[in-house]
């Protein structure tokens, strides 16, 4: 039998499948809930989950009162333990369920951890609600009551105590702990320390019964738990079945990572479910490495915890993502969350450029128009800023400076727009100064030959900063930069005397991928006035192009993405290398996960039709691989450099003051090498 290659497998990766569990509860019956729990587990390992947690007292129903004192139904409790513990080695599944068990002459509300075919530990509940409508001190003693750590359990002695780290020994970052409902709320939950001493993944069985408006707590509460520890919070609470004398209950059921929720279950069920989500594990892990409060934090608060090791499921087939992955990080598939973000992003422009202005005194700049993407959003951020610190827009210098290549749309565009927004606008042909300066220099085109060579675009590029920063000079005004983070991880742009260069650059944090919903943004809102809207959705239909190269004789212009790669492919790279520090061979994983099937998940509003494509993993392993040249080894030294602009986006910004600092003589060596060894060059995993 072949086994696939490794790549495919997403535990190769650090992805960890969990499930918080919905059963059907059946009020102080053991034997029918533990029905209820097998059934749901052999499903849970159908499904390749790894991870299973139960609700609160899912083995005896929570709200059962002073049945919970009654020792036949002890008895049937830890007789059904071992039942399940058997199942879930059958199914291969590492399982939390809720139980009371007794230690000593005390009863503790408990989180079981079964795998394997055994109990692994026991973790009592710390903090007992006795208050309202909750009386669990009448029946439990909390965690803190108890006379030892260790707990018989049909027979066998177990570990019992609060803070228990379970840790698989066969699965780097499949570490998780338990706590249960009350835990929650505590100012200083149990989880929290949990964390600190290493867990990755937190689980809480909970009972929490429902009334208007709880759920939305409880699910700022397990987010809020997750961006506080730096986890995954896997949430389980009662549902259909539990007792309603004075209560009811929802089921609601949540998993959330670094406070993004993964997945949510249906509540308000009838029917036993699972709600399932791939956590990284590996992601937690680098946000803590890259997180010095963290580990800080674990200095002075931590405690030391029992490891309670264990073999983790195998899963080596699994190649398939069970959680939300965006195809364009910078650009949220979500309507209503585009739309936060891009009026975050402009605003954050606008203010960074206005602060700039009223620093230095300045009432004029200076900005090069081309009619593409990023200097038009560099012109409406202006205009807005000029708007709000009411000076007239004529005190933006606009240049529109064609060259050998630029096109009559372009030009038209540019022009269009600076009318429209009601810049002062000009134009200056740069040919004659290249031409001179080719000539000067040698170069064979001023000859005639038709040589169109780096120099030669380099030469157009360079006059027009040239060009922009003596208006500067002349008009006591400053330079607006226009390049986008996409270009500089890329190293797409001029050094020095080029784009590269500029006295603020507004765009700086801005990937090329958000800017143009950015520009579609302004134009709906109408933020600069109703005249420019026609000119906006002009430049959105322009191709991408530094239009310095003559079409060819097919009448094909110059393509950026023809040369760097597709934007919406590097904008991937980008973000999973610098946000996360992934290895490429995730990062090819993950690509090809978005972008295998253009019919699969959501794609960002507006996107066309045309660029709803698919990439296969050939395909991603190339423009990778060139990716990691420019960015790691070639490009590194015009970043070191850049001009003053605004972070914009989390993991973000390249300036050497802000996110990312490097050696500009560095090497990509290292992660070529991971690239080339652990992604295969085809799209199947073929035998290995």
């Amino acid at each position: 039998m072949t086994k696939t290659h490794p790549f495919h497998a997403a535990k190769t990766h650090g992805f960890v499948r969990v499930a918080a569990a919905t059963p059907v509860v059946h009020i102080a019956d053991p034997v029918a809930n533990a029905a209820e729990h097998e059934a749901l587990i052999r499903q849970a390992g159908t499904q390749d989950v790894d991870l299973l947690v139960f609700p609160e007292l899912s083995l005896s129903g929570y709200a059962i009162d002073d049945l919970l004192m009654q020792d036949a139904l002890l008895v049937e409790v830890e007789r059904q333990i071992a039942h399940l513990a058997d199942v879930a080695g059958e199914a291969d599944v590492v399982v939390v369920v809720g139980a009371p068990l007794r230690n000593g002459d005390a009863l503790f509300n408990c989180g079981v951890v079964l795998a394997n075919g055994q109990v692994l530990g026991v973790v009592p509940k710390s903090y007992l609600p006795n208050y309202r409508e909750y009386y669990e001190k009448r029946w439990f003693s909390p965690a803190a009551g108890r006379a030892e750590d260790v707990l018989t359990l049909n027979g066998e002695s177990v570990d019992f105590a609060p803070g228990l780290i379970f840790e698989a020994d066969d699965r780097p970052g499949f570490v998780f702990a338990v706590e249960i409902c009350e835990d929650f709320w505590a100012p200083l939950p149990p989880s929290t320390r949990a964390a600190l001493a290493g867990a990755r993944i937190l689980c809480n069985l909970s009972a929490s019964n429902i009334v208007i408006g709880k759920a939305d707590e409880r699910a700022v509460l397990c987010a809020s738990q997750s961006v506080r520890t730096l986890s995954a919070y896997v949430f389980a609470a009662s549902g259909w079945g539990e007792s309603t004398t004075d209560l009811a209950w929802d089921g609601q059921a949540t998993i959330h990572e670094l406070g993004a929720k993964l997945a949510e279950g249906l509540r308000f069920s009838l029917e036993s479910h699972l709600t399932v989500a791939d956590v990284d594990v590996e992601r937690i892990g680098l946000d803590r490495l890259r997180n010095g409060t963290f580990a800080d934090c674990a200095r002075l608060e931590g405690e030391a915890a029992t490891v309670v090791p264990f073999s983790a499921p195998g899963r080596d087939d699994i190649d398939t993502l069970l959680r939300p992955l965006d195809r364009f990080p910078f650009v949220p598939d979500d309507p209503a969350r585009l739309d936060r973000d891009c009026y975050e992003a402009f605003n954050i422009q606008v203010q960074g450029l206005m602060r700039r202005m009223t620093a230095t005194g300045a009432e004029r700049l200076v900005i090069g128009v081309s009619g593409g993407l990023d200097s038009t959003q560099a012109l409406l951020v202006a205009c807005r800023a000029f708007d709000r610190l009411d000076l007239p827009r004529t005190g933006i210098l606009a240049y529109t400076l064609p060259g050998f290549a630029t096109s009559d749309g372009t030009r038209a565009s540019a022009w269009a727009l600076m009318r429209a927004l009601g810049v002062t606008g000009e134009e200056i042909d740069i040919r004659p100064a290249a031409e001179r300066m080719l000539a000067d220099i040698g170069h064979p085109y001023a000859d005639g030959q038709p040589v169109h060579d780096i120099t030669f675009e380099n030469v157009q590029a360079g006059l027009r900063t040239d060009y922009l920063f003596r208006l500067a000079n002349q008009h006591r005004a400053f330079v607006l930069g226009t390049g986008d983070l996409s270009e500089l991880a890329l190293g797409w742009c001029t050094y020095g005397v080029g784009d590269h260069m500029s006295h603020y650059n507004v765009n700086g944090g801005v990937a090329k991928t958000l800017i143009r919903h950015l520009i579609r943004w302004v134009a709906d809102g109408d933020l600069v006035g109703a005249a420019a809207t026609p000119a906006l959705h002009a430049v959105l239909a322009t191709e991408i192009s530094p239009e310095l190269v003559p079409a060819g004789a097919d009448g094909r212009i110059q393509s950026t993405e023809d040369t760097v790669g597709p934007y919406a492919l590097n904008d991937f790279f980008l973000f999973h290398a610098t946000r996360f520090g992934f290895r490429p061979s995730k990062i090819a994983w993950l690509a090809h996960q978005a972008w295998k099937d253009p019919a699969a998940g959501d794609w960002p509003v507006h996107t066309p039709e045309a660029e709803r494509v698919a990439y296969d993993l050939a395909t991603i392993k190339g423009w990778l691989r060139k990716f990691l040249v420019r960015f790691f080894q070639t490009s590194q030294f015009k970043r070191s450099a850049l001009p003053n602009g605004p972070k914009v986006v989390t993991g973000g910004s390249l300036s050497p003051r802000g996110d990312w600092r490097a050696p500009s003589d560095g090497n990509a060596r290292v992660w070529l090498d991971d690239l080339e060894a652990n992604v295969p060059d085809g799209p199947t995993a073929g035998p290995v």
